[in-house]
């Protein structure tokens, strides 16, 4: 554990400091600090914070009393807040973190209110003695691209893979690892695991932490609705900014101070996402924000920046500081339950994404670029929202269409992979679930998985529209001939409606296993893509990339599946559908839990066809025994 780094004081602070002078900056001070035991009611003395630009400014504070064991380990000091702006707004979302002094000692974070609806100046503070402390905490090894992630083996025993992964759970670098198969990763599972684990930044006694805006810019209304979705579950709420002034003049001087403003930066570019605070505490290259955790995700490695305050818009339900990023320095290490911590001289793993629409004539937009946050957990939610606002930009509209989306996911280590979706809709693309895109649960797939920490270095999307409805509709299933003979073929008629013009018949021929003599079974008939492609359990990255690559059927197709009261498995890349049980028990071993993989039996036809299909219907087949001559 590193010690504290010391200092020079900083001298020549003019006694008669206006209210509005700028600070002098101290960029690795140790403060005299006043412990919540030697508090008293009626203390008076001054806070630091932003409340236009980038220099902090004085506001009055004055004790009210300690909350002893406030938190585990925590007391709180309840203060009164006076300034011009605060008697409007009273307490402020992007204020935590702000430093509170008292008789020139530094006594804490601005970092809790006691109610969302506040009638006068009244906030808590977070001791600066428990935010030192987790300054500094050290950051465990193997959080950086740099430090050398060796992969576990790729096929363990079971004693050490159960060790292996309980190892992984426990560990701080990784505590929102997403829990089940993951091959089945999907955002929304991933974001109610998070849900249940995460106690959620409500009021706890009456006293509720000071909300964290994220400041976002470049998305519509619906975007923001998808984002709060996304980050409800940590008491953070979107707001409607800029994207950054990407560096102006004499930003690039520009560093944190003790009550400047500091932003979490999970996505930038042409859309923004940033998290707004206040710097506590800078003490050599190192700083304390907040307060209190953003996430309380431990362990991170996510992109901060110098902030900038636009105005503080006053409200009586819930005043906030609008402001954007000027300048990217740092990263978030630490997100613990009294404070973030930053490091200056690291850098946070980022991918860019790029995305380009054809096919929208006219729209004003029509190429993305935005560099996102490696986070195992926000990465993929964010790559989602992404798709969906740049989709939404574009082609915002409420009829029918055809699109077809190209993604390219480019893995360190393990190349470019390559996947296609295809879309067709009647009602628009409002409601189209864009984080089931391959190339998103792929990057989820990728960033959760347990057996390598791996770079994801680019994600490449290209969507093409056409304005259409390039679909036909299944009326109806008919059977060719009533009864089918064990080991013959099932004839299928499928009548296929389209939007104008005659309907139009397919025929699907389904060969029939013999062991099915004298039974009844039923057929499904659908859009092919809908069938179950067969990939083997994944014991690698490696692996689980290989299985990624295996396409899907077209969504231009019809899909026939018979099931069988049989067993299949699954062994590598080999598949066995119809298997007498005694076959199944021989397969699998009695010393070794690296078996085959069970597989419903099935049998599944799959007919190229001109377009998309839409609906799902069954017809019942009477299987009859096979006629010997």
């Amino acid at each position: 554990m590193r010690a504290l780094l010391p200092c020079s004081l900083v001298v020549g602070v003019l006694a008669s400091l206006a209210l509005t002078a700028p600070l002098a900056v101290r960029a690795a001070s140790e403060e005299p600090i006043l412990r919540p035991e030697d508090v008293r009611p009626g203390m008076k003395g001054y806070g630091l914070t932003v409340f236009r630009g980038t220099e902090p400014e004085r506001f009055d504070v004055e004790v009210i009393d300690v909350l002893h064991q406030f938190q585990p380990g925590q007391d709180l000091v309840l203060v009164k807040t006076d300034h011009p702006r605060l008697q409007a707004a009273k307490v402020v979302a992007g204020m935590s973190g702000s430093p509170v002094f008292i008789g020139g000692k530094l006594l804490g974070a601005y970092a809790y209110s006691m109610t969302s609806f506040p009638s006068e100046a009244v906030a808590g503070v977070t001791p600066i003695t428990n935010m030192l402390a987790e300054l500094r905490r050290a950051v465990p090894p193997g959080l950086w691209p740099s430090e050398g992630r060796a992969p576990l083996p790729e096929r363990p025993a079971r004693a050490e893979r159960k060790k292996a992964s309980a190892a992984l759970e426990a560990s701080p670098a990784s505590p929102l690892r997403f829990e089940g198969p993951v091959d089945q990763w999907t955002p929304a599972a991933h974001r109610a695991q998070v849900a249940q684990r995460l106690e959620p930044a409500a009021n706890v006694g009456g006293v509720a932490r000071v909300t964290t805006p994220l400041m976002v810019g470049g998305m519509s209304d619906r975007g923001l609705r998808d984002l709060a979705e996304v980050f409800a579950p940590f008491g953070i709420e979107p707001y409607a900014a800029g994207t950054g002034g990407g560096g102006r003049d004499g930003d690039a001087n520009l560093t944190y101070v003790d009550g400047g403003a500091i932003g979490v930066t999970l996505a930038s570019g042409d859309i923004s996402l940033m998290g707004l605070g206040t710097v506590t505490h800078v003490v050599g290259s190192k700083l304390c924000a907040f307060g209190h955790p953003m996430m309380g995700s431990g362990n991170v490695a996510l992109p901060t920046a110098v902030g900038k305050v636009l105005w503080i818009y006053a409200s009586q339900q819930r005043s906030v500081k609008v402001g954007e990023p000027v300048k990217p320095l740092g990263t978030l290490v630490q997100d613990r339950p009294s404070a973030i911590v930053a490091d200056l001289e690291k850098h946070a793993p980022q991918f860019p994404v790029s995305i380009t629409v054809k096919g929208a004539e006219g729209a004003p937009k029509s190429t993305w670029s935005v560099n996102v946050t490696e986070d195992r957990f926000l990465g993929p939610q964010i790559l989602g929202v992404v798709l969906r606002q740049a989709v939404a930009a574009t082609v915002a509209e409420r009829r029918d269409l055809a699109v077809r989306v190209e993604q390219r996911v480019t893995i360190e280590g393990h190349g470019t992979v390559s996947l296609v979706d295809e879309v067709v809709t009647a009602t628009g693309t409002e409601n189209l679930d864009w984080n089931a895109a391959d190339g998103v649960r792929l990057v989820g797939q990728v960033l959760t998985n347990p057996w390598e920490q791996r770079h994801i270095e680019r994600v490449e999307i290209t969507l093409s529209v056409r304005y259409e409805r390039d679909a036909w509709r299944i009326r109806g299933v008919s059977l060719a001939e009533p009864r089918v003979e064990a080991g013959g073929t099932a004839r299928v008629n499928v009548l296929l409606e389209p939007m104008y013009g005659p309907t139009v018949t397919k025929t699907v021929l389904i060969p029939i296993p013999a062991s099915l003599a004298g039974r009844d079974v039923d057929v499904e008939i659908g859009n092919g893509s809908e069938l179950t492609v067969d990939r083997p359990a994944p014991e690698s990255l490696a692996q689980l990339v290989a299985n990624a690559a295996i396409a899907a059927p077209p969504v231009r197709s019809l899909g026939a599946s018979l099931r069988l009261p049989s067993q299949g498995v699954l062994m590598g890349p080999h598949v066995a559908r119809d298997l007498p049980p005694f076959a199944v028990d021989a397969l699998r071993p009695s010393s070794s839990d690296f078996g085959p993989s069970p597989l419903g039996a099935r049998v599944d036809v799959i007919v190229p066809v001109e377009h998309a299909v839409l609906g799902r219907d069954r017809v019942r087949l009477s299987i009859k025994p096979k006629q010997h001559p």
